[in-house]
């Protein structure tokens, strides 16, 4: 019994300790940014950090999307090394090791799904003096569900205490502006339809308008200019999951494919298919590549829909696991069987030789679904061969 009792002191001791070293490390970093949203939240710390450092902060970052990576004041990066599942108390290290480097700020991605645990991520570790809220959309309804709305409540859970919130959000503005008042937090809501064309150009990804004018606040607010920041972001590698786009040349035909896996949900799937317009370009083939994940059966039924009524394609192929899911329902719904292959079990290779031999003379291929597993390799594939031809 006093042996339990010992052990129970220890690691209250222990957890007490560790909470007030965080404190001091908090402190070491006077610029804490906190990016939280349903899409674009590794895009926009990436963004963030790079106009920080373009304006001369020296500005450390962690994202935790499709690869979790840290990248230093310099802006070298690497990937974050976990010894089992994902969890919150990962950013406690993050925050150490940004004040060994002498970060003046830190731009970290929210990584917690569970109301709960979003809000201890932000009002317990991070206490951002910035928060950004890139959007809410219907996701990981399972756990911050079941409606959007829910989904809003739950984001709204990181909106900090007493410092400034910005968000690219429309359609539930008004929940996490009630937030942001509740809170003595400043609330900016920001358009990208003050982004002249020239803006997104430039990168060496496709971005989405709103997370570059977002980040553009963000730095605009903590003092750097807009031209300068813009510069830096342009410069700055891409996430891992980024909307990227590889030409490809095989025996004579024209293939391009352009990398939205990470587009996994239906409003942000249409989203990107409105801004490549497939359909635009003239005697091309369409093809859709879709990675279902095998832990996610909502989201192979969701896709089913999205493919029959969303994406107008010529053909489709579906990779990864719970393809029959999705073909059922999208064939129910209307879409022609034969339109469709199921390579559910086949490798990036094989994936790559269909396509070939679905292309005429040109096409495009539209990866979306879920970039883990076979979609980074048809991703990686793809990349490889658009370097040696």
């Amino acid at each position: 019994m006093h042996y339990i009792l010992l052990l129970v002191l220890a690691y209250l001791a222990y957890g007490i300790l560790e909470y007030r070293m965080h404190i001091r490390n908090l402190r070491s970093v006077p610029i804490r940014v906190h990016v939280n949203g349903t899409r674009g939240k590794s895009s926009v710390t990436r963004l963030i950090a790079a106009g920080l450092r373009a304006g001369g902060v020296r500005a450390a970052a962690k994202t935790t999307g499709s690869a979790a990576r840290y990248i230093d004041p310099e802006g070298a990066e690497e990937p974050v090394i976990r010894p089992g599942p994902p969890n919150i108390r990962e950013q406690l290290s993050i925050f150490a090791r940004a004040r060994r480097d002498g970060a003046q700020a830190l731009v970290v991605e929210c990584m917690a799904l569970r109301p709960d645990l979003q809000r201890i991520s932000e009002h317990q570790i991070v206490k951002s003096t910035v928060g950004v809220i890139t959007n809410v959309r219907p996701d990981h309804l399972d756990v911050m569900g079941p409606t959007v709305d829910d989904v809003g409540v739950a984001l709204a859970g990181t909106v900090p205490r007493g410092s400034a919130l910005f968000t690219s959000e429309r359609e539930r503005a008004a929940t996490l502006g009630a937030a942001a008042r509740e809170r003595g937090c400043d609330y900016h809501e920001v358009d990208s339809g003050g982004l002249d064309a020239g803006a997104v150009r430039g990168f060496k990804y496709v971005e989405h308008p709103d997370n570059v004018a977002l980040a553009l606040a963000v730095c605009d607010h903590l003092g750097v200019p807009r031209e300068k920041a813009l510069a830096g972001m342009r410069d700055a590698e891409p996430d891992p999951g980024a909307l990227t786009v590889h030409r490809v040349v095989d025996g004579g035909k024209e293939i391009e494919f352009i990398n939205a896996f990470a587009a996994n949900d239906r409003e942000s799937t249409r989203a990107v298919w409105d801004t490549i317009a497939p359909r635009e370009g003239a005697d091309r083939d369409v093809i859709v590549v879709a990675s279902m994940r095998a832990d996610r059966p909502d989201r192979a039924f969701q896709f089913g829909a999205i493919l029959a009524e969303d994406l107008d394609a010529d053909r489709y192929i579906l990779t990864g696991g719970l393809t029959h899911p999705a073909i059922k329902g999208a064939v129910k719904l209307g879409l022609s069987r034969d339109r469709i292959d199921d390579m559910s079990g086949c490798g990036a290779q094989a994936i790559y030789d269909r396509v070939v031999e679905l292309t005429g003379t040109r096409s495009i291929v539209v990866g979306v679904g879920n970039i883990g597993g076979t979609g980074a390799q048809v991703v990686r594939l793809f990349q490889s061969r658009s370097e040696t031809t």
